[in-house]
């Protein structure tokens, strides 16, 4: 007996479905393919949000970029711009198109900022600010976080393909518990409502707030799985294999004036944390 027509483009269709599926697959478990010499590298370009601005790294609640983990000029810090020049990039030029209070649906607009330059390394950070929110339904939902970080890694293979680092987003769990019986840093959470997500009601140890917690951290992590596989679908990425969602940073990692940005101390952490995962490191 004949397959009718209708069975026939049905079948196709999931023939065709069953493709592009295992082509997505493969594409996830993309092996990593060897960067070029140190030397030739002339710009890089990081991008995130604050933390890479160094925020409150320095004598300010601004910007400090000299401070950036990624591509400050700080010998105290040790950025990933330093170390690639001392390894040889001795004209190594970088632009930080890191956006201060920048979510994931703003990662394709500094992706392609660094495509326009022809950056040829770029590290990108980004998460917190979309696990940091006002409460805990506004953050941003895992799935759309994925689409927003998957669009900018796309952007930067159609635009040259530059070397991508990708770096873990830190806990925020640990964040709260390393300065709750602070004083100083429970009044500037309030007063500067800082990641209210996570940070409101900072002594409270009623079910309801432990568990507002334990959901913010959750979204952490599945932002992160959500980096590592997004990473993974290029040969050109390098993910940090959660080396700073790891770290137990200390009170000293982080900066005294808003008690959230990472201190001078704590860029040069994030640094060190970052670099031996990354291309050019030596093995």
């Amino acid at each position: 007996m004949g397959v009718p027509r209708s069975v026939r483009t049905a079948l196709a269709a999931v023939a065709a479905a069953a493709f592009v599926l295992s082509g997505s697959i493969v594409a996830t478990g993309a092996a990593q393919a060897a960067p070029p010499p140190v030397s030739q590298l002339t710009r890089m370009a990081a991008l995130g949000d604050s933390i890479t601005l160094g925020v409150s790294s320095c004598s300010s609640w601004t910007s400090c970029t000299q401070n950036s983990w990624a591509a400050g000029t700080s010998t105290t810090v040790s950025s990933h711009l330093l170390r690639l020049r001392a390894a040889g990039a001795t004209t190594l030029a970088a632009s930080n198109y890191a956006v201060s209070g920048a979510r994931s649906g703003g990662l394709l607009a500094q992706a392609q900022s660094a495509v326009r330059v022809g950056a040829q390394y770029v590290t990108i950070e980004i998460g917190a600010n979309d696990a940091c929110t006002r409460t805990v339904g506004e953050m941003t939902p895992t799935t759309t976080f994925r689409t927003n970080v998957q669009n900018a890694l796309a952007a930067l293979a159609a635009g040259g393909a530059p070397q991508v680092f990708v770096a873990s987003i830190p806990s925020l769990q640990r964040l709260y518990e390393v300065n709750r019986t602070s004083s100083s840093a429970r009044l500037t959470w309030g007063l500067l409502r800082i990641c209210q997500s996570m940070l409101a009601n900072p002594s409270s140890t009623q079910p309801a707030d432990v568990q507002r917690r334990a959901a913010v951290q959750q979204r952490v992590d599945e932002y992160n799985a959500a980096l590592q596989q997004a990473c993974a679908a290029y040969a050109t990425c390098r993910y940090d294999g959660g080396a700073v969602a790891r770290y137990a940073f200390a009170r000293t990692d982080i900066s005294t004036r808003d008690y959230f940005h990472p201190s001078l101390a704590g860029q040069a952490r994030l640094a060190s944390l970052t670099w031996p995962p990354s291309q050019w490191a030596s093995p």
